[in-house]
């Protein structure tokens, strides 16, 4: 029989497609990026990128919808994200042809 954890220790996968790398410096990117699986909340890390050998570790620490600051991000929204820690070098402003990076992660325990 195997255990399931209680839904205060469940943590969501969530997925964030990168459209476009406005600002980067070493640990902190600012990005135009649309939610493919969330709510995404803040403080959520992603430490996959899809189709890549890169190691990242970014940590989501805001999100503004149309200018304002928000908690989460439900899917299908786009937003502009800050995204700090390493591995912000790699993201990469996508194109029809080139297609569009896709971070994946976990939302922060509840």
């Amino acid at each position: 029989m195997s255990e399931v954890p209680s839904p205060g220790s469940r943590r969501s996968s969530v997925e964030l497609q990168v459209a476009r790398v406005i600002v980067a410096s070493l640990e902190q990117a600012t990005v135009n990026v649309r939610c493919l699986q969330g709510p995404v909340r803040r403080g959520a890390r992603f430490d996959r990128l899809l189709g890549s050998a890169h190691a990242v570790d970014l940590r989501l620490t805001q999100a503004l919808v149309h200018g304002h600051r928000v908690a989460e991000l439900d899917t299908g929204l786009t937003a502009f994200v800050t995204l700090r820690g390493e591995g912000v070098r790699h993201l990469m402003t996508g194109t029809p042809a080139s297609g569009w990076q896709v971070i994946q992660g976990t939302n922060p325990s509840p």
